[in-house]
């Protein structure tokens, strides 16, 4: 293993290397630098040498061109086993670089900031950087390349141990860092850029998703299954991305994926909302006068399915609701914020995950798709960020819903939004009384439903009922009748809309479509 004699330091993050470089200098590798990383490392009294006393020509253009020349990629790429490469070099009087320490302009980082100019941008999409890497990469058998600073301390450990060499193996995993490294920040910038322009490109002809683990999960669907969350470039706050772990086991993918759907029906309500999920339906939804009367409302729902669930509130949690939740079983909690006494609070019971989803709301701007893996691709959609108002509701009976009505109507559908399909709800006018989910015909989603408030001991008579979809036939409407509610809400547009009214008349049953389906499959 040949010994690193040369390397090149250039780097946005700085993070570590006044520390890396004076352990390089320690060994007897010469440092070359450029602008502000060089100046740092002469501070801290390293020995560095100028690239321009490399290249023999001085940086322009506003630093544009520093590193962009021969005698630094013909020190990367030229090839020590090939006598021809070795003879050109030493023709053109090439100086060898034997390890690269490079990262990359903060695209990323300038691009998330509000209000960004397209010029600001541009200015932070480097070239030289990203050239240098992946020459290095290209002939990383000659030559160690890093991006990574927490790479730092192990790199000078092995060379410490190998009379300054760095093994092929670990030669290796560092270009493959590099090329992932430099394929998503182009990716980045041709997603940012691809969003720019009166129109902007919603589906592309080619489509790149980038994503950054951020940690490996306790299993998948399944324990025999193994998993990892994974962030994309930029992710928005108030996502799993950006949320913080305050507190219990580590997350399964199950674990996470349940967050996700009580996070996402909170978000629905402006007044406070408790939202209990079980096997990624929601098996209890309430608003309430504060936090913990919605928490208690929606566990009265269904307290058998909220054994084990996972909660999401719209507001903070306090010491009060804290010590409520602590006396069922709950597996995970995402809000807003907790209280420092409600932390306290769930210290008696450490087991439990608690999410801390923080102030801003993901929207239509900052979550705009849908991905879901099939094999061979991927389908790419609208997120569903579809809601209606009362001004959008077409009464289509000949009963009018009273105000009372419309207040259910409008909160049993935005829980449907959230359910399953075939979804049917039964409310009142802040709480579910019974949910039915995932079934392959609406009627029988209708019966389920009233089972499960009846299991409850909550009664169906004078609730309103949410329907993700039209009702293909008039059963559904006759089943909803039998079980005493007075009003449904539902999309219309099926060939049959005609006998389903038909039907809500004879049972004196408001009906209103809304003129937008929500299936979730």
């Amino acid at each position: 293993m040949a010994k690193i004699k040369r390397a090149l330091i250039s780097l946005s993050d700085k993070k570590g290397i006044e520390k890396f470089a004076m352990e390089l200098h320690k060994m007897g590798v010469e440092i070359i630098s450029t602008g502000g990383t060089e100046s740092l490392l002469k501070k801290a009294g390293i020995p560095v040498k100028n690239i321009s006393e490399l290249t023999g020509f001085p940086e322009i253009l506003d630093g544009r061109v520093k590193t962009l020349h021969p005698k630094v990629h013909g020190a990367l790429l030229a090839r020590r086993g090939l006598a021809e490469h070795m003879e050109t070099v030493k023709k053109h009087d090439i100086k060898l670089i034997d390890m690269v320490v490079v990262n990359l302009y903060p695209f990323e980082k300038t691009i998330s900031k509000p209000g960004v100019k397209l010029a600001e941008a541009i200015e932070n999409i480097d070239i030289g950087g990203p050239t240098m890497l992946r020459s290095a990469a290209k002939n990383y058998e000659d030559v160690a390349v890093i991006i990574n600073p927490e790479r730092y301390d192990t790199v000078i450990e092995e060379m410490k141990k190998n009379g300054g060499s760095v093994s092929p193996e670990t030669k290796f995993e560092l270009a493959k860092e590099v090329f992932a490294h430099t394929s998503r920040y182009d990716t980045i910038i041709s997603r940012y850029l691809s969003s720019l322009g009166a129109i902007p490109e919603k589906f592309p002809a080619e489509k790149i998703i980038v994503m950054k683990k951020l940690y490996g999960l306790r299993y998948g669907e399944n324990s025999h299954q193994s998993a990892a969350l994974y962030a994309e470039s930029n992710p928005p706050s108030g996502s799993w991305a950006t949320a913080k772990k305050l507190q219990g086991k580590e997350l399964s993918f199950n674990n996470i994926l349940d967050l996700e759907a009580a996070w996402r029906l909170s978000l629905e309500f402006d007044e406070p909302v408790s939202v209990i999920i079980k096997h990624n339906n929601p098996c209890g939804t309430a608003v309430g006068k504060n936090i913990l009367e919605a928490f208690k409302l929606a566990r009265a729902t269904d307290p058998v399915s909220a054994f084990g669930g996972v909660l999401a509130f719209n507001q903070e949690v306090d010491k009060d609701l804290a010590s409520e939740i602590i006396t069922g079983f709950v597996e995970a909690i995402s809000a807003p914020s907790f209280t420092a006494e409600a932390l306290g609070v769930f210290k008696k019971k450490e087991s439990i995950r608690l999410l801390e989803m923080g102030r801003e709301k993901l929207n239509q701007e900052n979550d705009p798709y849908d991905i879901k893996k099939v094999g061979g691709g991927f389908l790419v959609q609208d997120k569903d960020w579809g809601m209606i108002t009362e001004k959008d509701l077409k009464i289509v009976t000949k009963r009018k819903p009273a105000k009372e009505e419309i207040m259910g109507l409008l909160f049993a559908w935005k829980v449907a939004k959230h359910v399953k399909s075939n979804a049917i709800v039964f409310t009142s006018k802040n709480q579910t009384i019974g949910v039915g989910a995932g079934q392959m015909s609406r009627v029988d989603s209708c019966r389920i439903a009233v089972l499960k408030a009846k299991t409850s001991g909550l009664s169906t008579k004078g609730t309103v009922v949410g329907s993700d979809a039209f009702f293909p036939f008039r059963d559904g409407v006759d089943e909803i009748a039998k079980a005493g509610a007075t009003a449904i809400i539902q999309p219309g547009g099926s060939l049959k809309d005609s006998e389903t009214i038909a039907a809500a008349d004879e049972h004196n049953l408001a009906m209103v479509f809304t003129g937008m389906r929500h299936f979730r499959h």
